[in-house]
């Protein structure tokens, strides 16, 4: 049996400390360490807290667990333009520049009512088009997007925004498809934004914000196309109205709580189906009497 003497009165060397390193950044010491989690933490991921400093990992924790911040009509509260607004007119001045360019590209994309059955797309993609020869027509057709959507896009989130946008402009060209001459073409987002008037009138009522202003707006131009030599279709623009109305109630009056966004939403779906069954109705129409 071996026996180890005890080594008395020789002083033992202690065990060198770690130095404490960034775990998100382990070259860069730092002896600051989260108030939260205790972790060292370096100048890039600190972050000022109430007392002390936090790591960028805790922060973000943190947010997470925080409530979504809604608007009075459920739409999500972000910081910034408003995105789909600016991307929409974007992609409108892109079409605009293409018609000059390309010489078939209107044709590819306006609409008319004896194509419904072959390229329904077009109920769409038309709004995209405007005049070449009336460069007031994408003019003020944009300004009015940038005003009103300024104004609905924050109130409303993204997704009721876009949504709102694009079932306006289906909507106009489903008017189109029952009250105009089948082979008459029409193009333009007047339909898309007489939607996103027909929306604010109700939100506006329901907040009860006085809304004189823009129902005169609205009513001079739905006389407008009325005007023999102005070219306009008054039936996109009462399409795109009807369902901007009916689509701004559904946003303005759903009930808040829990439930909100899913009623919302199965208004929109309901909007979208009956759009979808008058379009239907509406080729089986025009089937019948075109081509037989």
């Amino acid at each position: 049996m071996s026996y180890d003497p005890p080594n008395y009165g020789v002083q033992s060397t202690p065990e060198p400390e770690a130095v404490p390193v960034c775990p998100r950044h382990p070259d860069r010491v730092s002896y600051v360490r989260c108030q939260r989690c205790g972790r060292p933490t370096c100048g890039e991921c600190q972050r000022p807290a109430a007392v002390g400093i936090q790591c960028v990992d805790c922060v973000a924790e943190a947010q997470r667990a925080m409530p979504t911040q809604r608007t009075a009509l459920g739409g999500k509260v972000r910081a910034g333009v408003p995105l789909v607004t600016y991307a929409i007119i974007g992609a409108t001045a892109l079409a605009f520049l293409l018609q000059f360019i390309l010489p078939s590209f209107d044709t590819s994309l306006l609409y008319a009512g004896i194509l419904t059955g072959s390229e329904p797309w077009r109920m769409l993609t038309s709004a995209l088009l405007h005049s070449q020869s009336m460069i007031f027509h994408i003019l003020f057709n944009m300004y009015l997007l940038y005003a009103i959507g300024g104004m609905l896009e924050p109130l409303l989130g993204r997704a009721r925004f876009l949504a709102l946008y694009v079932l306006s402009a289906i909507g106009g060209s489903v008017a189109v498809l029952w009250l105009e001459d089948p082979r008459v073409a029409v193009i333009g987002a007047s339909g898309a934004v007489f939607g996103l008037f027909g929306a604010l009138l109700v939100i506006m009522r329901q907040r009860r914000v006085n809304y004189t202003g823009i129902l005169i707006t609205v009513a001079i131009n739905l006389v407008l196309g009325f005007i023999p030599g102005f070219n306009i279709s008054w039936q996109a623009h009462v399409g795109g109205l009807l369902v901007g109305l009916a689509l701004g109630a559904v946003f303005a009056y759903a009930p808040a709580g829990p439930r909100r966004a899913t009623i919302q939403w199965a208004g929109v779906a309901v909007v979208t189906a009956v759009l979808g069954v008058l379009t239907y109705l509406g080729w089986m129409t025009i089937a019948e009497r075109f081509i037989g």
